[in-house]
């Protein structure tokens, strides 16, 4: 029996720190900080440890910058021994890209293994950061870790894409508008991440497939009334459908901004406001068009006694990575509200670039 972190609360405790700006320590041989929470003090305390630090980025942020991305995914950009904390930042966020873009000459780094550092930006992603890091090599990581007393993790713990398992909490009776017969159900998961909820209406037949939608939080829109999306217009027009039909199941994931978090979804905006559409945004932040998991909702489906599901979207990949990961779909039910003059780009983008129908 011991006190001791394990691996999983570990990588919680290696998220925490990022998002304070405090280095995390990779058991391969590296340290690393997060460039959107690195400070001046620390960059100079990192070049005094000696060594060859580099700026690690994605793929599609080294395609904004056309520098070489020789490992694919990941592009290893060493950093200039006259770099300040203003040229890290700059690497790493595209808001001045239009303003001054001309940010190198950049040199990448060819040779080497780039599973650290590849390692070092799934966890900003995973601690909602922009996925740039600072990494530099280590001899003794262990060491370096008690000496610094910094949390140490492995590559592969920080790589590792399974599924936290997720714990129902707590769920109570909860009338809404669209129906009386509401329940809220509260799901956590083991890795300290953000809990996700489920929104039952009535007394949906388990053995039959339930009228389901997996919504993703969105602040602006579900809260604020956003004209930017439709996604307060399609959570309000789900529930509706539900309490008509008098029973179903609306997933609430907390997975703001396809999985970026709000502050790079506001980052996301002002991009857009340059004139670049949703996806590009998201690719000059250095994402993916869509960082979100679906077996999320899957796996909360499968704890509440469903495996099949009509599925309220307009998404065709939202079915695929349903029936992925073992739940049926056995209708895909069109939600198509919420079109306005302020949306009409982006409802544009997501049917021509991200395969939406609509």
């Amino acid at each position: 029996m011991t006190f001791a972190p394990d691996v999983t609360e570990r990588l919680a405790r290696a998220r925490a720190d990022l998002r304070m700006g405090v280095p995390v320590v990779l058991d391969g041989g590296a340290v690393m900080l997060a460039a959107e929470t690195l400070d001046a003090a620390r960059l100079a305390h990192l070049r005094g440890l000696g060594g060859a630090p580099v700026l690690a980025i994605t793929g599609w942020r080294a395609q904004t910058l056309k520098a070489r991305a020789y490992d694919g995914d990941v592009a290893r950009i060493a950093l200039p021994s006259d770099a300040k904390l203003s040229w890290v930042q700059a690497i790493a966020d595209p808001a001045d890209d239009l303003r001054s873009p001309m940010k190198g000459p950049l040199r990448t780094v060819r040779d080497g293994d780039a599973t650290l550092h590849r390692a070092a930006i799934a966890l900003t992603k995973a601690a909602r950061l922009l996925p740039a890091a600072i990494v530099l090599d280590v001899a003794d990581p262990k060491g370096f870790a008690a000496a610094h007393d910094l949390t140490l993790i492995s590559a592969a713990a920080a790589l590792d894409t399974g599924l936290s398992p997720l714990n129902p909490i707590i769920s109570a009776r909860l009338p809404l508008e669209v129906s009386e017969a509401g329940r809220l159900h509260i799901f956590r998961p083991d890795d300290g991440a953000e809990e996700h909820y489920a929104v039952e209406i009535g007394r949906p037949d388990r053995a039959s497939p339930v009228l389901s939608r997996l919504h993703s939080a969105c602040f602006t829109g579900d809260l604020l009334g956003s004209l930017k999306c439709d996604c307060g217009p399609q959570l309000r027009g789900a529930l509706a459908q539900m309490g008509a039909e008098g029973a179903g199941v609306l997933l609430y994931l907390n997975q703001e901004g396809r999985g970026i978090g709000l502050a790079n979804k506001m980052r996301a905006y002002s991009l857009q406001d340059q004139g670049f559409d949703t996806v590009e945004a998201n690719h000059r932040l250095g994402f993916d068009d869509d960082e979100r998991d679906f077996r999320i909702g899957a796996e909360i489906l499968k704890l509440m006694g469903f495996n099949a599901v009509r599925l309220l979207t307009n998404n065709p990949a939202k079915v695929a990575r349903m029936e992925g990961a073992g739940i049926k779909v056995t209708e895909r039910v069109p939600l198509k509200v919420g079109e306005n003059s302020h949306n009409h780009a982006y409802l544009a983008t997501k049917a021509a670039k991200s395969g939406h129908l609509l």
